[in-house]
């Protein structure tokens, strides 16, 4: 009998007219855990069916093992030794990890469909090797048994984070790593991203009663457990629990225990059921009013990014900042209320932004983290108004920081191997927050709001790429947009116009702009002295269109990428004109705004004197002003940031 994930994974490809060419791979996870919270180890059984789906004979099989990377000598921790800005969470402390605080995981024995096969540990990747090859569309049954030992907290899982929670158990599990297009994605755990296989998860946790455990999933066995799942009062004389968690169209599994968590449930009759599990206290008394907040974040969501399909959404007290898993996320908890929305909002929309667009986030890290960025900008303006005129104000100024730097790196950088923590950071969250909001310059909002949705509902429970993205908003606006992803995605090229030159001419006046390494469309706005505003717009030609504009506006010739200089004549004297200003609406990366903006001196006779104004170095003007002081020019010419 065909499971219901395959069932709706044909479904889905069918009814969204893809090509036979695009498939993905199924796993199904069923796992009994045995937790031994005395000595912070516990064994387990896993069986693992996995469905062949790719046009190819599989003769191995690769397993993550993410505990193993909390070793002194391990991959994580020399690189974290030797980044130049390394994590300050975890710094050189897995160097001095003794014995009993190690992470640690191993592999007792493996079969497939019941035949024991060979298998070597190599710190985080285990490789397995198969007997007998997996066939396109064939069945694997794969049944291992293996133990392990948490780490102290260190880096998202481990025991004993900085606000007290017992156990953080995120990449706990052996798993199976992703085959694609581009073969298996045997990463090295070294702190960064995660790709997994879509299927589902039956785990049954076997731990001390005292323990409240939140997980990814649905509890199976609420009506046995308590723990504010349910109204039952436990026997005293129960030791041990249980847990029983189900959860289907997910790519990973994660939960948290801790003996005094408080757990309580917001039940959201327009969606997903709000879990909330804290320690409770002076610290965590925003929790009490974090239901309200995440109401609101969901609909916004709902409405503007796709419909999120689960039963519920788990907010979980644990972990060493925020992190996302599907179903659930884990923060710290002591928060002043800003601070605990703003992060929950971010990781809920993790659950749009991996969580059910699934993408390769060591090579589309900016897809990830950029994506999940850019929405979560956009609910909390909606939620704090007050604290948010531009909603992507940051994410521009923290991009344009890194490009004046000599640390940027192209954003098609693979998420380990950035030289730096910062670069890595700066592109993944900020530039690709930036290159999804620069978008509305480029299409238009409404084209960008729309892409949003088609991209979710075309691609949800998927694993799209950036071209598949690319693709969604070329159909919805008609616009070229090879020339953008290049630019922005593949190398560290920048966005600079200017206003370079400003004279009269003989029927009015005349603009010359120039052109930095990356083209882009161009606003322009002049004001005349009368207050009147004009509005211009000039396309690039590697766009083959353009955007709607409003009615107000002039769209003039394209300007071909090859030519560095642009000019622009009115029939207003220059005598008639107040300012001249480029990117009037924002949106746009422009790193220097200084040349930018142009106010134009009034007691001069334009007339006369045939006058021409150049800015060199921001504020130098040569020809009629040469001469005239730094200081007294910046009178003359005023520049606006």
């Amino acid at each position: 009998m065909k499971s219901l994930f395959s069932i709706l994974l044909c479904l889905s490809l069918s009814l969204s007219g893809f090509s036979q060419s695009y498939w993905q791979q199924e796993a199904h996870y069923q796992m009994d855990i045995n937790f031994d919270s005395e000595n912070h180890r516990f064994d387990g059984d896993q069986e693992l069916t996995f469905i062949n789906h790719s046009p190819d004979t599989l003769n191995k099989v690769f397993y993550h093992l993410y505990f193993n990377a909390f070793q002194p000598g391990s991959m994580m921790d020399i690189r974290s030794r030797t980044i130049l800005d390394p994590d300050r969470r975890v710094g050189d402390r897995i160097s001095k990890l003794e014995d009993h605080e190690l992470g640690r995981q191993h592999i007792i024995s493996l079969k497939h469909n019941n035949v024991a096969i060979k298998f070597e540990h190599d710190g985080t990747i285990l490789e397995v090797f198969l007997e007998n090859g997996i066939l396109p569309g064939d069945t694997a049954i794969f049944n291992m048994e293996f133990k392990a030992q948490v780490p102290i907290q260190i880096r998202r899982s481990g025991r004993m984070n900085k606000e007290g929670i017992d156990y953080s158990m995120s990449q706990w599990y052996p798993k199976m790593c992703e085959y694609d297009t581009d073969g298996w994605h045997t990463n090295p755990y070294v702190g960064r991203e995660f790709y997994g296989i879509w299927g589902s998860f039956e785990v049954n946790i076997n731990m001390d009663s005292k323990y409240t455990i939140a997980a990814t999933g649905v509890l199976q066995n609420a009506e046995e457990i308590g723990h504010g799942y349910s109204n039952i009062i436990l026997d005293t004389n129960v030791n041990r629990l249980t847990w029983k968690f189900k959860a289907d169209n997910v790519h990973d599994f994660v939960w948290a225990a801790d003996p005094e968590y408080t757990h309580d449930i917001v039940v959201n009759e327009n969606g997903p059921d709000f879990h909330l599990f804290y320690l409770k206290g002076e610290k965590t008394k925003e929790w009490e009013n974090l239901g309200a907040y995440m109401m609101k974040t969901f609909a916004y969501a709902d409405k503007n990014f796709g419909k999120y399909p689960y039963p519920h959404y788990s907010i979980i007290q644990g972990g060493d900042g925020g992190m996302e898993y599907p179903m659930a996320t884990l923060i710290t908890g002591n928060r002043k209320l800003k601070s605990l929305v703003g992060v929950c909002v971010h990781e809920a929309m993790h659950s749009w932004y991996q969580g059910m667009l699934a993408t390769n986030e060591s090579i589309f890290s900016w897809m990830d983290e950029g994506f999940t960025t850019y929405a979560s900008n956009r609910i909390e303006q909606q939620l704090f108004p007050e604290d948010w005129t531009n909603a992507h104000e940051s994410s521009y100024k923290r991009y344009k920081r890194i490009a004046k730097s000599k640390y940027e790196e192209p954003l098609c950088t693979h998420a380990d191997h950035f030289n730096t923590n910062w670069a890595y950071g700066t592109a993944s969250y900020s530039k690709g927050a930036v290159i999804l909001d620069q978008l509305s310059h480029i299409v238009g909002q409404e084209i960008v709001d729309r892409s949003l949705l088609r991209y979710f509902k075309e691609w949800s429970f998927k694993h799209p790429t950036a071209s598949n993205f690319k693709r969604i908003v070329e159909r919805e606006s008609g616009i070229e947009l090879d020339w953008y992803f290049d630019y922005f995605v593949n190398t560290t090229k920048t966005i600079d116009y200017a206003i370079s030159e400003f004279s009269s001419t003989k029927n009015g006046s005349r603009i010359l702009l120039n052109k930095g390494e990356m083209p882009m469309p161009i606003e322009i706005e002049v004001i005349l002295n009368n207050g009147t505003y004009l509005q211009f717009y000039i396309p690039t030609v590697l766009m083959r269109g353009e955007k709607e504009i409003e009615a107000t506006t002039t769209q003039l010739d394209d300007w071909a990428w090859t030519n560095p200089t642009y000019s622009i004549f009115l029939k207003h004297k220059a005598s008639e004109i107040f300012s001249i200003n480029l990117h009037p609406k924002g949106s746009i990366a422009d790193i220097e705004l200084l040349n930018d903006y142009l106010i134009i001196p009034t007691k001069w006779n334009w007339d006369k004197y045939d006058l021409k104004l150049k800015i060199v170095d921001k504020t130098y003007i040569t020809g009629f002003f040469a001469g005239v002081r730094k200081e007294k020019a910046l009178n003359i010419i005023k520049v606006k940031k």
